[in-house]
């Protein structure tokens, strides 16, 4: 059965992304077409990338890029929950993304993006950095307005839209992980 993880990408102590992991999970997790788990980057306490070889090498000396590593690598596929800091995907995202190259490739990934602009940005950023890993990335994605989507900014209670939204990006993400097998294979992964 396929695995897709659902990655929270901001450490930040007031973040959002968590309550958005959550409900995503919630309705990912009823699917019988495939296997979800809810990973924060939060959890990985990644320091600022520090090892001393480049990711491509596979070659890890530091106990929690192998443990981030070996959480990434059993995964045929991904959506990223992202805020837009700054017009932007956060730093703390990105640095967990930069640690690991292998684990990426041949992988769909699927975006939920969150902010005034409904991550919009941040997303086609992560789109750009995962072309780079050889992950294919899929067209749908879910944007979730911190004015419609959140009560005062800070209470997520998403508009229902947002479900088949959700529900759209989470087939297209399990389809092409699907399909991408192949390539895995003969990877040997």
């Amino acid at each position: 059965m396929l695995r897709i993880a659902i990655i929270i990408g901001s450490t930040r102590p007031t973040r959002l992304g968590a309550s958005v992991g959550a409900w995503a999970y919630d309705i990912a997790r009823k699917r019988e077409d495939a296997e979800f788990a809810l990973l924060d980057i939060a959890e990985f306490h990644l320091p600022l990338l520090d090892e001393p070889k480049p990711a491509m090498s596979g070659e890890y000396v530091h106990d929690h890029t192998r443990a981030w590593s070996a959480a990434i690598a059993g995964f045929d596929g991904y959506i990223f929950v992202t805020p837009e800091y700054n017009h932007g995907v956060s730093g703390a995202l990105k640095n967990a993304i930069d640690f690991l190259y292998q684990e990426w490739a041949d992988k769909a990934a699927g975006f939920i993006g969150y902010g005034y602009t409904m991550g919009a940005r941040a997303v086609e950023q992560l789109r750009l950095v995962m072309a780079s890993l050889q992950v294919a990335t899929v067209r749908p994605q879910v944007g979730l307005s911190l004015f419609a989507d959140f009560e005062n900014s800070t209470v997520f209670k998403p508009l229902p839209l947002q479900q088949k939204s959700l529900s759209v990006l989470v087939d297209h993400v399990v389809a092409w992980s699907g399909a991408l097998n192949t390539l895995r294979n003969k990877r040997g992964v």
